[in-house]
């Protein structure tokens, strides 16, 4: 007779920040809580920030993720404890009250109004702190504001899920989850499970069994809990419900923020070594295109010229003049599908000629930003697109993209297994419980009905502290 699995009244598959804060919660009610992350348990100075190191550490597949289609889309997601908060830069901001208010109208959404947020949004702050820059904005970042201002477009300092008081390193440290939610999910009890793949769960009974894969060495084990949240992301969560049979709205509507990059060379220096990062983002036209400033060292560089290998000589020369920059759209939508006898899923994104059309007049406005900003020449990132020296060469972009040569990228990903009470639209109810199976929820970005047209860490973490403590309340049922 074969033992029984380890066991545990909860089960959270998956450690970002919708995983980490729903684990915590429930360890503080007092739940034996088990924390399975598919990647390593690793320390937030295991490799420098944006370092050749993390990529290979932290990021699934080393970064490079490709979403298939007419318009190809490269995406990135974290893949280690604390998931996409240790390689992101941890912008902050609050769901847009339009954004719950589409997600309530369309999605039939309950009680997801910004007031009852409000206090989800505070206790995730009290504990991860979201704080400005304490000084001057690095100059990459202030470049931007000055365009904005010359042309009379709103822009804003967004603050970050940074704590800048005194560190070892004289900066401060970023605030992801290793850092925050999990030291305080062990401190009420709970186990984290880390370098172990769920490939499937499964009612037997009424308990769940977890099928884990250790994925270093590949041996599998069982695990057993009453109840499960599955927070893997918004491409691996429909994947890991597919492969285990639930699939009703599930993997059928991911949606993205699609990104446009360019490199900007001035006349003086912007990229100093040593100054913290760029906080500066324009929304004068959301909700249809953001714009922003990226990491620009010189690695960072070196990749975003690929698709302007002719100039690749002019970083040696001049990557202290330049920084890179970026639109964003809301556009496309994806599926994910599994494919027997492949590890990860297939995702397919469709961007139609509106799509590709938005991200075009984005790339031109960034550029004209950027010219008023005081640039004095610009890098388009995408295949075909020229050199611009000037205000009038802005005229050259076209005004839509080719989708065989766009290749957008995204960080941000969501929506795959939207939350809601419309039952042909939403794979989970307005709290996250699957629906039509016991005992199941989703408690990370694919539950966000849309895309939030910010950065929408905040958003994860916010909703799934409101969802977790209502299963709570509710006694686990």
């Amino acid at each position: 007779m074969s033992p029984e699995p380890p066991n545990a009244d909860v089960a959270v598959i998956g450690s970002g920040p919708g995983g980490a804060v729903t684990a915590m919660l429930c360890a503080q009610a007092g739940k034996n809580v088990m924390l399975i992350e598919e990647g390593d348990n690793l320390p937030l100075e295991s490799a420098a920030h944006f370092s050749r190191e993390e990529l290979i550490q932290k990021y699934r597949n080393a970064g490079i993720n490709v979403a298939l289609g007419r318009t190809k889309m490269v995406y990135v997601e974290g893949r280690c404890v604390g998931g996409g908060s240790e390689v992101n830069r941890g912008l902050y901001h609050r769901t847009p009250d339009a954004v719950l208010d589409h997600w309530r109208a369309q999605f039939g959404v309950e009680d997801l109004t910004p007031d009852g947020m409000k206090p989800h949004f505070e206790a995730c702050e009290s504990i991860a702190q979201v704080q400005f820059l304490p000084g001057e904005v690095p100059l990459i970042s202030s470049r931007l504001a000055k365009g904005a201002d010359h042309l009379g477009w709103s822009c804003m300092e967004v603050p970050r899920l940074f704590a800048y008081a005194p560190s070892p390193d004289g900066v401060g440290r970023r605030q992801t989850m290793s850092e925050t939610f999990v030291p305080r999910f062990v401190q009420a009890g709970g186990r984290l499970v880390a370098n172990s793949r769920v490939d499937r769960i499964r009612r037997l009974g009424d308990r769940w069994r977890i099928t884990a894969r250790n994925s270093q060495s590949g041996d599998v084990r069982e695990l057993s809990a009453d109840y499960v949240f599955v927070a893997c992301g918004a491409v691996h969560t429909p994947a890991l419900l597919r492969r285990s049979g639930i699939s009703r709205h599930v993997g059928d509507t991911l949606r993205m923020h699609p990104m446009m990059k360019v490199i900007a060379v001035f006349d003086d220096e912007v990229n100093v070594p040593g100054e913290l990062e760029p906080v500066h983002q324009v929304k004068h036209f959301d909700p249809r295109f953001s714009m922003g400033c990226s990491m620009s060292k010189r690695p960072a560089l070196a990749l975003a010229m690929a698709a302007q290998r002719a100039h690749m000589d002019d970083i040696d020369r001049d990557w202290r003049r330049m920084a890179i920059y970026y639109v964003q759209s809301t556009s496309g939508q994806a599926s994910v599908r599994n494919i027997p006898g492949f590890r990860d899923p297939l995702v397919r994104v469709r961007m139609g000629g509106e799509d590709l059309a938005e991200l075009a007049e984005g790339l031109r406005r960034l550029c004209e930003l950027l010219f008023a900003a005081g640039a004095v020449r610009i890098y388009t990132c995408t295949p075909g697109l020229p050199v611009l020296h000037s205000p009038a060469d802005v005229a050259k972009l076209p005004e839509t993209l080719d989708p065989g040569h766009a290749n957008p990228t995204t960080m941000h990903l969501f929506s795959s297994c939207p939350m809601g009470e419309n039952p042909d639209r939403c794979a989970a109810d307005s709290h996250g419980r699957v629906h039509g199976v016991d005992r199941l929820s989703i408690a990370d970005a694919s539950l966000l009905c849309s895309p939030t047209v910010v950065n929408p860490q905040a958003s994860v973490m916010a909703v799934a502290h409101r969802n977790a403590m209502h299963v709570i309340e509710r006694g686990f049922r």
